[in-house]
């Protein structure tokens, strides 16, 4: 079957509810592969061309799995592997509600999902070991997390305020009553 009838079929298969499907309860047999790419800028690829439809991005995003280091889009009958160069969403607006710990940070990512950071949707940040540049991420859902956009970072990083842990100083911020750090206080 070509990437373009694999493509096809995919999308005849899926749910024409509203948010994610229950992808991970279907295990369906793999298909192989298909040439699909997100990029890390959000913007998904087709065949090396972008999908220009947002609406049909919104509707890949909502059948995206990830297992170990392996992206696929699965139905109840099929199962696809795609390449993410990073991670599959963006994060790419913050909201701000309240200030301190009960402060709500409310993330919008480029597929138009809103997601609170909090215990069950972490911040985390990785620092390039290389650059020093540092990479903040937010679990959107399952393991699957969003890549935090440059502006909606630096408006964290203003929001940032000093706590004590295991013996540091660090800057982090809070929301829905946890604080998780961005970065050792210089």
């Amino acid at each position: 079957m070509t990437d373009s009838a694999k493509a096809n079929d995919l999308l005849a298969q899926l749910p024409k509810g509203k948010g994610p499907a229950p992808v991970h309860l279907w295990n369906p047999d793999f298909c192989g592969d298909i040439d699909m790419r997100i990029a890390r800028d959000g913007t998904w690829f087709y065949l090396g061309t972008p999908i220009g439809r947002k609406p049909m991005v919104k509707l890949f995003s909502n059948i995206i799995r990830r297992d170990g280091d392996d992206y696929f889009l699965i139905t109840p009958v099929e199962k696809v592997g795609i390449t993410v160069e990073d991670a599959p969403f963006v994060a790419v607006t913050l909201e701000v509600d309240g200030q301190g710990e009960s402060q709500v940070l409310r993330f919008t990512t480029n597929v138009e999902e809103q997601v609170e950071a909090g215990t069950d949707h972490p911040l985390r940040v990785v620092i390039d070991p290389q650059t020093q540049e540092p990479a903040p991420y937010l679990l959107v859902r399952n393991n699957l997390e969003a890549l935090v956009h440059r502006n909606a970072f630096y408006q964290l990083v203003e929001l940032a305020v000093s706590r004590p842990i295991n013996g540091q100083n660090w800057l982090g911020v809070w929301s829905c009553g946890v604080f998780f750090p961005i970065g050792l206080e210089p």
